[in-house]
């Protein structure tokens, strides 16, 4: 009996070990794992700083006056646009009007010709 319990006793220590083993490789897993997580928060938050910095670097670069101003310049350029597009259609339609104008001159013109040429004999 004495040795059946140490047996047993052997068995329980031997699972107990392997137990053991198997919490402690997972906490060295669990470790690895978390510093490898902090060192990408790390990295992210770095990142995340130096976007924040070119943010700021960039408003900076730019005052209410400057974009106020680019803002109306923007504004009176759209204007000009419309303006110029509207003076072009204008244009073309009087460009149409002249060229049909000029046919129907030249067309005119043709058939005063042929009054004046004396009648084939």
């Amino acid at each position: 009996m004495a040795e059946s319990g140490d047996r047993r006793s052997g068995i329980l220590v031997e699972q107990d070990d392997e137990r053991e083993a198997t919490w402690r490789e997972r906490a060295l897993n669990a470790e690895d794992a978390l510093k490898a997580a902090h060192a990408e928060i790390l990295t992210q938050r770095t990142r995340i700083g130096e976007l924040l910095g070119q943010i700021r670097d960039l408003e900076a670069e730019w005052t209410e006056e400057a974009i106020q101003r680019i803002t109306t310049e923007n504004t009176a350029l759209k204007q000009r646009v419309r303006q110029l597009t509207a003076d072009n259609r204008t244009f073309d339609e009087r460009l149409k009007a002249a060229r049909s104008n000029l046919l129907f001159q030249d067309r005119r013109v043709a058939d005063l010709e042929a009054q004046l040429e004396p009648p084939s004999r």
